[in-house]
């Protein structure tokens, strides 16, 4: 009956499959099931792979370490900022502070299959960018003695140099464990794409077919950057970057098609063959030219089909003849007879397309419009949106080098479609927020979700050219006048504030332009909650309330709507019974109050309205016998209903 309010075990989930398919693999170690690797071997010893023997893959050092690192839970939470967010209580879009890896984990419950679209701008790992550095092995004073970045929440950056000997290796073993965290992420249907220059374009291909399944790739798009270079060192100007498209099922992903065919006519007597070869294509069309109306008929003999006599094939129907109709027909190619290209099922399914004209020899003859729209072009322009965001902030730059909304809104187009969510875990300046305001409109609604670590921005500054400081300056100082912490979430989350304000202002579409900030954080719970077996119990009676002094109710119904995996867009709102104050969540969904004296008569309240999942806090009641009482009352007035405790 107790929520254990940490991320999902991938390991537990995986050794439940594998234990429904071959019972015997899994056997108990000293910590619980594990799974027995000798009887794997056992059970495909015809085809094991094993020792040195050579096999294709993608191999560096620290792989091992990056598919550990994303299989282990997170006992981490998002809590609430409403001082941030723009319109809390209506908006389902969200913004959360935090290293991404770790908030993946943490989304795995609520989102799990339930994402469109992941779109992604990692670091290019050209020797001067941040790259996460991720190890849970190391105590926290080695952590210190390694030196780097280390922000407030105990997450830690490094300026990856090109002069380093695990250049490659480490930029792999940071993006290889988010990736296969987002595609558990991703929609059957679903489609991450992926912006990259030449720098791990290579590596990155083989990364995605290892994570996805090679038969998942989609495409490799250009992008035509448009930059101008010039100077020493520069041999071949470099005017692209690419973006990659995969698939959680490339069989079923749905690009969108976008790009509308124009308009053109096309004869319906261009077909490739004559009509002795498909001589039921051979019909007559009766065309009333006053009224417009038409209609195909068939009125020829197949079996003079090979005279190539039009006269004696076809013959005409007198009475259409009488009402004023014209016959028009194939006519003669080559000197034989020819057909149509449509047969007449095909232009009765299509008539509105066909239309009827005169050609140069005052005849009457049909084509159809050739209209639809084409599978999208894998070039893309990108103009970068510095201008853009610049002209948000009153002409003062902020960023250095953000992405354009124009591609953004493209990829937007190409992979969501109505009441969609789509993710950006490296959100940056915050372009994907922006683009997903540019994009919707009242009859199309689509959701986000944007990651970004809070990078200080003064340890950015270290290392970087005299150009990007002063940028960096611009926003420190932006933020020091508004009394806001010097980290770049505090940047993106205003310019997402400012973009919409200012779409609405322009355009008026009725959409939701507001989003929830989270921030990732440690856990609610006193640490006895996890790991109750670390202490002696003459500690335990200091950990009766389970919960840290410093947090709140909001945050606690947030970790709980995280570990019952509901959504943290949906609908929360607060209610008085009986003096307490309860939370409901997407109406009856879930019930939450974390009072004390939960009792009986309690109990019988909010029975009446037949909640889904009720929580109370472990320290809520007054003993273990009122716990008792409460949930067997619960079970008796509404069976439906589910009763956990923290």
């Amino acid at each position: 009956d107790k929520l254990d309010l940490e991320s999902k075990d991938l390991i537990a989930e995986k050794l439940e499959q594998l234990q429904q398919l071959f019972p015997n693999l899994v056997t108990e170690g000293e910590n619980g099931k594990v799974l027995d690797f000798d009887q794997l071997k056992n059970e495909f010893s015809t085809e094991i792979v094993e020792g040195t023997k050579e096999r294709y893959r993608l191999e560096w050092p620290g792989k091992k370490e990056a598919i550990v690192t994303a299989n282990l839970p997170t006992t981490k939470t998002l809590r609430p900022v409403k001082e941030d967010s723009v319109d809390w209580d209506t908006t389902e879009n969200l913004y959360i502070e935090g290293d991404n890896l770790e908030v993946l984990k943490i989304l795995q419950e609520s989102y799990f299959g339930k994402i469109k679209m992941i779109y992604i701008d990692p670091p290019y790992n050209t020797g001067k960018d941040f790259v996460y550095k991720d190890n849970f092995s190391k105590g926290a004073q080695e952590e210190l003695e390694e030196g780097g970045q280390r922000d407030e929440y105990n997450q830690r950056l490094i300026q990856n140099a090109d002069t380093s000997g695990r250049y490659h290796s480490d930029w792999l073993s940071m993006m290889y464990p988010r990736l296969k965290l987002a595609r558990n992420l991703l929609t059957n249907d679903g489609v991450i794409f992926i912006s990259i220059d030449d720098n791990e374009l290579q590596n990155l291909r083989k990364l995605c077919d290892e994570v996805f399944g090679e038969g998942n790739f989609i495409a490799q798009m250009v992008v035509l950057t448009g930059a101008n270079q010039s100077g020493d060192g520069i041999k071949i100007q470099t005017n692209t970057e690419y973006c990659l498209a995969v698939g959680r099922d490339s069989e079923n992903s749905v690009i969108n098609r976008i790009d509308a065919v124009e308009q053109s006519a096309r004869s319906l007597n261009d077909a490739p063959t004559g009509l002795e070869s498909r001589p039921d294509m051979g019909y007559t069309i009766y065309f009333h030219p006053d009224s417009g109306d038409f209609f195909p008929e068939c009125d020829y003999n197949k079996d003079l089909i090979h005279t190539n006599d039009a006269h004696q094939v076809y013959q005409d129907n007198v009475s259409h003849l009488e009402a004023g109709y014209l016959p028009i027909r194939p006519g003669l190619r080559n000197g034989e007879l020819h057909r149509w290209r449509w047969g007449m099922d095909t232009f009765i399914d299509r008539k509105s397309e066909v239309i009827i004209s005169k050609n140069r020899n005052d005849d009457y003859t049909a084509a159809f419009v050739q209209s639809g729209f084409n599978a999208p072009k894998n070039i893309l322009k990108y103009s970068a949106g510095s201008a853009e965001v610049n002209a948000l902030f009153g002409g003062v730059k902020l960023f250095n080098f953000p992405k354009g909304t124009a591609l953004l809104s493209r990829l937007i187009e190409l992979g969501m479609n109505d009441g969609d969510i789509g993710l950006d875990f490296f959100s940056g300046s915050g372009t994907f927020a922006h683009a997903m305001f540019a994009t919707c409109n009242k009859s199309l609604k689509r959701r986000f979700i944007c990651v970004q670590i809070p990078a200080d921005l003064n340890e950015e500054k270290k290392g970087a050219s005299t150009e990007v400081r002063k940028v960096i300056d611009n926003a420190i100082t932006f933020l020091k006048e508004r009394d806001k912490p010097e980290n770049i979430c505090e940047i993106g989350k205003e310019r997402i504030r400012r973009a919409g304000a200012k779409i609405k202002e322009e355009t008026g579409a009725d959409i939701d332009y507001g989003f929830r900030v989270y921030r990732l954080d440690e856990s609610n719970m006193a640490d006895v909650y996890h790991t109750p077996q670390d202490y002696d119990q003459d500690k335990l009676e200091l950990f009766a309330d389970n919960v840290k002094e410093d947090r709140t109710a909001d945050d606690l119904v947030a970790q709980i709507m995280l570990d019952w995996g509901l959504p943290l867009s949906l609908p929360i709102e607060e209610a008085n019974i009986f003096g307490k104050r309860v939370f409901h969540v997407a109406g009856n969904s879930l019930l939450a109050c974390f009072d004390s004296e939960i009792d009986e008569a309690f109990a019988k309240e909010v029975a009446k309205e037949e909640p889904l999942r009720i929580v109370f806090k472990d320290a809520g009641f007054a003993s273990d016998t009122a716990k008792s009482n409460v949930k067997q009352l619960l079970k008796q007035l509404s069976p439906e209903t589910e009763m956990k405790v923290i």
